[in-house]
């Protein structure tokens, strides 16, 4: 049986059952009606009818209009919380639509997505809707679609390597570049797996092999980077080592508190696309560098802040049965809830006098009565100075009496028993230490309780040995571990008296708990708060140590001596600096230079300062000005696939493709090398028609090769920009030999040097009578075949026109010059232009 078996699911009425969240209906029950969809299918192999439910609705819905999108959701768990998979299918259109993305707390792009698709029926994962354990994401999409049929299914099913399976047996060939978009995104994959096995299920009948057409769609508001985007352009994972630091998550990350880690995490991952928004953030981060008491002051508050999402989750979930541990926990919980509460009033003083319409929002925010009446349901029965503190002798400490006394008399009376135990421990070691001269003391531990420590050389005891009434001796240098049998006595007393303490504790705690349910949900929006600011936070934080620069956002890609801000970290000096200028009548820059030049470091700084400007974070620049872009594309690196089969020429292809079919003119596309893998021929062939196609877009491409055949393309094409690495040559003492000094510096125009290649094999071990034959037979081929394609006068006075033309618009559009500057600024463009024109005819000069 596909959902679950009996032992599990205590609902289950047969064995071909699914449960739903408002009741256990079996598929032969009434309530499964055949909904007015089409009867039969060319894409099934059964021409069987389509089952599913009716949609209540209040009023009559024609049968075209009625509901056909079946959604699977699930969730990821522990830190990975907050990361939504989703896969929806239309009954009556053969397409899968896969996302997945890092939501907050309010899971406002969940609830956006569905309502985008309107379903018919959602799937989640049994787990998500246990009675008495439900999920906030399953509360909140069964509070915003109550007319929609919700249906669980064993977790079991939500399998991400059976949902690439099935994606790869029913997507049809055309869709196939989807693979590179999902193959590492695994909560999608899973939802895709449960909504594919569940579709066939409720359908009897099964999609035929290839016949689906299957995409990923990213979230909106958000920037589009596929995932071997993030993977070349080391977002959050360095690629030689997983557990360096050496990423632009961890240039950035100086986060205080979980939450804002991983919020971090997902903005670098998806940036946002607005420039308002990012513009908000942006005056935030200048405040905070501004006014030191404000970032000082708010870094204060903010440290102290424990995982307020972890916490939240936890304490809106009620345990199916109670135990001593989850008593303990829920106790531990309301006081680190009593902790975080305490910080709204000083989280206030800090922003108080902030100036920043998104820091005000947030100190308005905090204004909410809700945390002042949870605080003070709290404050009745806990001790105002229990707290949450480190140690776990002490946190015993704080749970033990964290209840006010003459709450309940006889939580009192075990509170003294305890007291009066620990005491007498504390007296029995002493009497010990006194009896056998020895300077023991009272130590503790969660698993060993209280036991006997002593500092002591091995000389000092007699016989070289302790008493033998002392058991379970352990030693570490010089320090002795060990307890007797009086101690493991009066340790269980402890512990039934303890556990007498926490089971009324409990009892209290869960009573007040019941009554702070109703105003939980400021918490979620203070965990918002908290995450925001602690990311704002560190983007300032990065800012201090190094000299970046507030970004502006144009219709132009403008960055004046930018570096790469990893490469500063591991080198921890400023890099080698370039521009970098890119308009719409200049959107195609093509990158020469030798090996080892620079070439890919300078396109992986572009595509990174680009997201750092997205995110709202400053820039390592002098300057820097960006066009917003929507998608954010890099192939990069000369890697085969094993596992897909792929050969290093096939790779590139599909990703090239993956490109070719997503790219808009919104995008911001880095090709690093492109058709190396076969044939130079063949190689140019290919990248000169891939760059004939992406010229015809507005995007902004930055194209490195090693093909100098395709820097002639700019003969043709008036938008293309020639730029190349210089490096100097450089004669040893000796004289005899030529050494290239890598100076890393962009010019203009393309290479000029020859044969890098083999100079660059001279500097490795290859034995010199090998580069001497390759050397005559690369001159022999270079005869042969290199005819250089001069530029006609024509074409350079065109040429000379074209980019006239495009430096006058982008002055109409964005020149804040008075009009003497103006002036003087449009005298320069005509000298320019007069001079890079071969011979200027007279009606050229009037112009």
């Amino acid at each position: 049986s596909y959902f679950g078996d009996k032992s599990s699911c205590v609902e289950n009425a047969s064995t071909l059952n699914f449960t739903s969240s408002s009741s256990v209906r079996g598929l032969n029950s009434a309530c499964v009606r055949k909904t007015p969809l089409s009867s039969g299918r060319s894409v099934c192999r059964s021409h069987t009818p389509l089952m599913g439910y009716s949609v209540t609705s209040s009023s009559a819905v024609s049968a075209h209009t009625v509901a056909s999108v079946v959604v699977a959701v699930v969730e990821g768990r522990g830190l990975a919380r907050g990361e939504v998979g989703m896969a929806s299918i239309d009954l009556k259109n053969p397409e899968v639509i896969l996302s997945q993305f890092a939501d907050n707390t309010t899971y406002a792009k969940v609830i956006t997505k569905l309502k985008i698709l309107t379903p018919l029926e959602i799937i989640m994962s049994n787990t998500a809707c246990d009675v008495g354990n439900t999920t906030k994401l399953f509360s909140l999409i069964t509070e915003h679609f109550n007319n929609v049929t919700f249906t669980t299914v064993q977790r079991k099913y939500f399998n991400e390597t059976k949902g690439l399976e099935y994606i790869e047996q029913l997507c049809a060939s055309e869709f196939s570049t989807v693979f590179m978009e999902v193959q590492s995104k695994y909560y999608c994959l899973a939802a895709a797996a449960a909504l594919l096995k569940y579709v066939e299920f409720i359908q009897n009948s099964v999609y035929a092999p290839k016949s689906l057409k299957v995409r990923f769609q990213g979230s909106e508001k958000t920037a589009m980077i596929d995932s071997s985007s993030a993977q070349n352009l080391e977002l959050v994972i360095n690629n030689r080592d997983s557990r360096n630091g050496h990423t632009l998550f961890g240039v950035l990350n100086y986060t205080k508190t979980p939450g804002g880690s991983r919020r971090l995490r997902s903005n670098i991952l998806e940036p946002l696309v607005d420039a308002e928004t990012i513009n908000t953030r942006l005056d935030c981060v200048q405040e905070l560098l501004q006014d030191e008491e404000l970032f000082f002051g708010l870094q204060a508050v903010i440290s102290k802040f424990l995982d307020t999402e972890q916490l939240l989750s936890v304490l809106v979930q009620i345990p199916k049965q109670d135990t001593v541990k989850t008593a303990e926990s829920k106790i531990t919980n309301l006081i680190y809830l009593k902790h975080t509460l305490e910080l709204v009033e000083p989280l206030k003083a800090a922003l108080r006098s902030c100036n920043t319409p998104l820091l005000k929002a947030y100190y308005s925010s905090l204004e909410d009565t809700r945390f002042g009446i949870i605080l003070e349901k709290i404050t009745t029965v806990i001790n105002d100075d229990t707290r949450y503190t480190k140690g776990c002798l002490s946190m015993r400490t704080q749970k033990c009496y964290a209840v006010k006394p003459n709450i309940n008399e006889f939580l009192d009376i075990a509170r003294r028993t305890y007291t009066e135990i620990v005491d007498d421990i504390a007296g029995m070691i002493t009497q010990l230490a006194e009896k056998y001269n020895l300077p023991m003391k009272t130590s503790f531990s969660s698993a060993r309780g209280f036991f006997i420590q002593m500092n002591a050389d091995c000389s000092t005891l007699p016989n070289g040995q302790l008493p033998s009434e002392f058991t379970k001796i352990t030693k570490m240098k010089n320090t002795y571990s060990f307890t007797s049998a009086d101690l493991i006595k009066m340790n269980e007393r402890c512990q039934e008296s303890l556990r007498e303490i926490y089971h009324m504790t409990y009892l209290i705690v869960c009573k007040l708990l019941n009554e702070i349910y109703e105003h939980i949900h400021c918490l979620y929006k203070l965990s918002d708060i908290v995450s925001m600011l602690d990311m704002l936070l560190s983007f300032a934080h990065a800012c201090t140590l190094s000299d970046y620069v507030r970004p502006e956002f144009t219709d132009t890609l403008a960055i004046k001596q930018g570096w790469h801000p990893i490469l500063e970290k591991i080198a921890m000096e400023k890099p080698v600096s370039n521009n970098t200028y890119l308009t719409e009548g200049n959107n195609f820059v093509i990158i020469t230079g030798p090996n080892m030049s620079g070439k890919s470091t300078y396109l992986k700084q572009i595509a990174l300062c680009q997201i750092m400007a997205q995110i709202g974070s400053y820039v390592p620049a002098e300057y820097c000005s960006f066009r917003i872009a929507e998608q954010i594309f890099t192939r990069i690196g000369m890697d085969d696939d094993i596992e897909t089969n792929a050969s290093t020429f096939m790779k590139e292809m599909k990703e090239i493709t993956y490109i070719i079919q997503n790219a808009n003119d919104k995008s911001l596309i880095i090709i690093d090398e492109l058709g190396r893998g076969t044939s130079a021929e063949e190689g140019i062939g290919i990248c000169y028609a891939a760059c004939e196609y992406l010229l015809n877009l507005k995007a902004f491409t930055l194209f490195a090769t090693h093909f100098l055949e395709l820097c002639h393309i700019d003969a043709l094409y008036p938008n293309v920009e020639n730029y190349h690495f210089e490096v100097q040559h450089v004669r040893s003492s000796a004289g005899s030999k030529e050494k290239i000094a890598y100076t890393y510096t962009l010019s203009k125009g393309y290479t000029e040097e020859k044969n890098y290649g083999l100079k660059a094999a001279e500097v490795s071990s290859l034995p010199s009578s090998i580069i001497l034959d390759a050397k005559e037979i690369t001159n022999h081929i270079a005869k042969q075949i290199l005819h250089r394609q001069k530029s006609t006068p024509e074409i350079m006075e065109q040429r000379a026109v074209y980019h006239l033309a495009m430096r006058l618009v982008q002055t109409a559009r964005n020149s804040r010059l008075d009009p003497d500057s103006l002036r003087i600024y449009l005298k320069g463009l005509k000298k320019k232009y007069e001079a890079s024109c071969p011979a200027p005819r007279q009606n050229d000069e009037q112009q």
